[in-house]
């Protein structure tokens, strides 16, 4: 099969190092207009719609023993971090977001470890606090490294990859038997109408008073459609094929683009930014090593 195919793999990871790199300039954009409730709400809405004829073809094999993973995978893999990403981005760059982001499989690990049995090795450990340091070090950093700086909001984006690393577990332990594009489709049947009865009881007022608000729309329908709905058929079939930590592991590329976007955008990423990240990063190649 393709999906066993490791070139594939790393070109199904690179295709979502793209798109969820991306995703964070696309959340600044749509908090222009839409206020960090209605941002996610419409992303989960938007990539629910889009999943819809899916989803119903899908039903067939929706089973009750299922039903409790899918919950899991569709509100705490989906659901809540749209909302945290969001909140955290109206006080945080986006690249700063990006690379916070990267403590996805740091987290994987310790779920998996704690929850789901997965095999422990010391170098992991090693990785692991790597990480978690250089976590801490980003959400110090502010013009440089002081202890009266820290960001709280950041703490959403590191909440938002404790769930991550809840549901890709999850995934990998309890519906491996079910394909990526089940467990996408059947998952966001559940969450997309809490998301749109949530969304109908906002205020637009404020958001069509801002003339630019059609832009900030577009581009929170490309994070739903594309950031959401497809980069999510894409990820649940990769951990489907590969593990839990491999498939987490495209948060190696995503800061990059980020950055990127960053940058481009007139963000300020500084040397001790940089460093922070390439301890994350090491804390994860660790992590993700064979032997």
């Amino acid at each position: 099969m393709i999906w066993k195919n490791r070139g594939f793999q790393f070109t199904i990871l690179l295709a979502l190092a793209f798109i969820w790199g991306s995703s964070f300039i696309l959340m600044k954009i749509g908090l222009k207009s839409f206020s960090p409730e209605q941002a996610g709400a419409l992303r989960i809405v938007l990539a629910s719609l889009v999943l819809l004829p899916v989803s119903i073809g899908q039903l067939k094999n929706l089973k009750l023993k299922d039903l409790k993973s899918l919950l899991i995978a569709g509100f705490i893999g989906s659901f809540f971090p749209a909302f945290l990403f969001m909140k955290a981005e109206t006080q945080i760059d986006s690249s700063l977001a990006g690379m916070l982001n990267s403590l996805t499989p740091v987290f994987t690990l310790v779920v998996g470890l704690l929850f789901h049995k997965t095999g422990f090795r010391w170098l992991q450990a090693a990785g692991l606090m790597l990480g978690l340091t250089g976590a801490t070090g980003l959400i110090l950093a502010d013009d440089g490294f002081h202890l009266g700086t820290v960001n709280s909001y950041a703490f959403f984006i590191v909440l938002a990859t404790c769930f991550y690393a809840i549901s890709i577990n999850q995934i990998k332990a309890k519906l491996a038997h079910l394909t990526g594009i089940q467990v996408t489709s059947l998952s966001f049947l559940f969450i997309g109408p809490v998301a749109l009865i949530y969304l109908l009881t906002t205020n637009f007022a404020p958001v069509v008073a801002n003339p630019g608000w059609p832009l900030h729309l577009l581009a929170l329908a490309t994070l739903g459609i594309v950031g959401t709905a497809m980069a999510m058929l894409l990820m649940n079939s990769l951990i489907r094929h590969s593990s839990a930590v491999a498939a987490s592991s495209v948060t190696y590329i995503i800061p990059v683009f980020a950055i990127l976007w960053g940058v481009f955008d007139g963000e300020k990423v500084t040397l001790l930014h940089l460093a922070c990240m390439g301890l994350i990063l090491s804390g994860v190649y660790l992590i993700s090593r064979k032997t």
